[in-house]
């Protein structure tokens, strides 16, 4: 299937063109898409020089947020006739070689999370007040929202592309880190 990993930043030019490589030594054929909300870091810039045949940049004019970069993004996909849609951070959290696990799910699925807190999940070089919030933030969204998805708020993810175009995109409120619990209750809600 035609996949596309967009990776939103914001000053990341000390992770991109390693977050960058990572995907491109894949086996996978995907695409990528650096969405760039005009890093004064030089970010943008760095991504110019990484485009390629399979790699592109959407420069947004500032920062307006995760969820906005990411609806901005979703939007290019799906007039670039992509098929799958995977949410993958540019600071190295999210590693290259677990795509290939994700996308083999996505054929089973709309919503695909690649999950911290489960079994085999794991987060390395997190002080433990960042472990203890994202668990107890994670906990109150379930218990708020009656969810059972263990990880409401991960970012790593892979959402099929006719999923995406069943959801009203326009009406997502969430335009910061909020976004990932917005759109995991929309596919929840959507089933």
């Amino acid at each position: 299937m035609k996949t596309l990993v967009i990776m939103p930043t914001y000053n990341e030019i000390e992770s991109l063109e390693s977050s960058v490589l990572a995907i491109r030594h894949l086996e996978e054929q995907v695409d990528l898409l650096i969405v760039d909300d005009n890093s004064p870091d030089g970010t943008g810039q760095l991504a110019d020089s990484l485009t390629d045949q399979t790699t592109y940049v959407l420069h947004r004019s500032a920062k307006d947020g995760l969820g906005a970069a990411y609806l901005d993004a979703f939007g290019w996909a799906i007039s670039h006739g992509y098929e799958l849609i995977v949410q993958m951070d540019a600071d190295g959290s999210h590693l290259a070689n677990d795509l290939p696990k994700l996308l083999a799910q996505s054929h089973h699925a709309d919503l695909v999370i690649g999950s911290r807190w489960v079994p085999g999940g794991s987060v390395e070089n997190w002080p433990w007040y960042r472990k203890a919030i994202s668990k107890i933030g994670n906990s109150y969204a379930r218990f708020m929202l009656r969810s059972n998805v263990r990880d409401m708020t991960a970012g790593y993810r892979v959402y099929k592309a006719t999923f995406l175009k069943t959801v009203d995109l326009s009406g997502v409120a969430s335009r910061g880190y909020a976004f990932q619990v917005e759109m995991t209750l929309r596919t929840m809600r959507a089933r």
